[in-house]
């Protein structure tokens, strides 16, 4: 049987490893040990930054926003505030923007800020209309039962008289028939034996017994 050797694989992995640890300092590029622990912590950080820097540049919009706010003689809460009222939906990445390369595009934002505020508590309420409806209770009136005595009689007759009929099976009828079929037909007639007969036999028996 043939040894397994497993000198290809390694070699792979460490290259992989040693290949994203170039430029790194002193033995963390060339040492596969070293490396690799230094790889797995600068994943570890990047990961982290990655989600770092969103909180950044948040920071840095506002920042921005807040400095043309100043030039301007405004709040940066205010303009937020007052965008929000007047349902202009620009977020904060447009703002900062705009405070940088569109002077007068932000200012009018800020007087569109103002108006909003200014104007909060002066919009008529609205007043909902509220229709009563009437609901009319309707009774549905229950037919009146009358007793027909005589009528009840006839089909109770009739009934009787149907149940009475009992009707004749041919003989084509019973040789459709399965076996055990003809035997639970001679067990309801009464007939002794009838379970070693066969079905000819049944149905002789069957229809003498008639």
């Amino acid at each position: 049987m043939p040894r397994v050797k497993s000198g290809v694989q390694t070699r792979r992995r460490r290259k992989k490893i040693l290949k994203l640890a170039k430029g790194y300092f002193g033995s963390k590029r060339t040492l596969y040990r070293t490396a690799n622990e230094q790889v797995m912590r600068s994943l570890n950080y990047a990961y982290i930054s990655r989600r770092l820097r969103k909180r950044d540049f948040r920071k840095l919009w506002i920042q921005r926003i807040n400095a043309a706010c100043k030039l301007n003689g405004y709040k940066y809460s205010h303009l937020i505030h007052g965008l929000s009222l007047a349902n202009v939906e620009i977020n904060r990445k447009m703002l900062a923007d705009m405070a940088v390369n569109d002077e007068a595009g932000f200012k009018q934002l800020i007087e569109l800020s103002k108006n909003a505020v200014a104007n909060k508590g002066k919009e008529p309420k609205k007043v909902e209309k509220v229709v009563k409806t009437e609901v009319k209770k309707v009774v549905k009136e229950e037919p009146k039962v009358e007793e027909k005595k005589e009528e009840v009689k006839e089909e109770l007759k009739k009934e009787e008289k149907t149940s009475k009929k009992e009707v004749k099976p041919s003989k084509a009828s019973l040789e459709a028939l399965t076996v055990a079929e003809l035997r639970e037909i001679a067990k309801e007639q009464g007939l002794t034996g009838y379970s070693s007969l066969k079905k000819a036999e049944l149905i002789e028996a069957i229809l003498a017994a008639k």
